[in-house]
């Protein structure tokens, strides 16, 4: 395999200026990018080398690149607000999302997520993912069809979650993106295996605290924890060495548990916290 992975007519590449900003673009013989800082002709990047340098009509110098899911998810279209990488990360991890897990997803948005999973699952794996909005769903699956091109693992639901769980198969994990999941609490339990990871993504602490409330009482979970992530980029240019001046903090609230065997009169295990934890 070549070391040098070259642009090919027909796919997605990120162009990024000497002042940082960023274009996302799909290549196409005959067409031309333009900007206020020039324009450069498609065909002057298609194949080139992935992180080639080209210059635009005015001089300026751009850096091609074929995008990270984390640089796609930021620039895609979006009919809803995306989950950031910062928080999708954590999702994968904290839902120990695997090759060939059944995932149960629900609050399609833009994607991001449901992209996020389906590279995680791989081709063996599947995602269900319940969205009420059609228009949501369409915005959802242009951008995963532009990242991906067609994908088989995918099963999309144009309707209420709490309407389709009595139909489904058994799954591994189950997240959501959805504003009120603590109604999810008891339905999930008819389709999430034991062992299994629910995990929510909500805006605001009383979301996420109504949620904590209905899994802990709740039989069937255990090991409930809630928890955000912060993220903080350092400027380091020879002697100056700082914090940037902002900083991607708060975002939203990530609340986990395990499905459990219930037993009568159990109480529930703490869940500690170390300082790394």
């Amino acid at each position: 395999m070549s070391l040098l992975c070259r642009f090919q007519d027909g796919e997605q590449t990120l162009l990024i200026d000497q002042r940082g900003k960023r274009h996302l673009i799909m290549l196409r013989k005959g067409e031309t990018f333009h900007s206020d800082r020039g324009w450069i002709k498609h065909e002057d990047i298609i194949g080139q080398p992935d992180g080639s340098w080209v210059r635009t009509s005015k001089g300026t110098r751009c850096l091609a690149l074929r995008p990270t899911l984390a640089e796609y998810v930021l620039d895609m279209p979006r009919g809803a607000q995306v989950i950031y990488p910062k928080d999708l990360a954590m999702v994968l991890f904290w839902a120990d999302i695997f090759p060939g897990a059944r995932v149960l997803e629900a609050g399609m948005g833009s994607g991001a997520l449901t992209l996020a999973l389906l590279r995680a699952v791989g081709p063996e794996g599947k995602v269900i993912t319940y969205e009420q909005r059609e228009d949501f769903a369409r915005r959802a699956l242009a951008n995963i069809h532009m990242r991906m091109g067609e994908v088989s693992n995918l099963a999309v639901r144009l309707r209420p979650v709490e309407e389709g769980l009595a139909e489904e198969e058994p799954v591994d994990r189950a997240v959501f993106d959805l504003p009120e999941p603590w109604h999810l609490v008891e339905p999930v339990t008819r389709v999430l295996r034991s062992g299994g990871v629910f995990l929510s993504y909500v805006p605001t602490i009383i979301q996420s605290h109504q949620l904590s409330e209905a899994l802990r009482r709740h039989p069937g979970y255990s090991l409930v924890e809630t928890f955000e992530t912060l993220m903080r980029p350092w400027n380091i240019d020879g002697l100056s060495v700082r914090p940037f001046h902002r900083m991607v903090a708060h975002t939203g609230f990530l609340t986990v548990a395990r499905r459990v065997v219930p037993e009568e009169g159990g109480a529930q295990p703490h869940v500690e916290h170390s300082e790394g934890h």
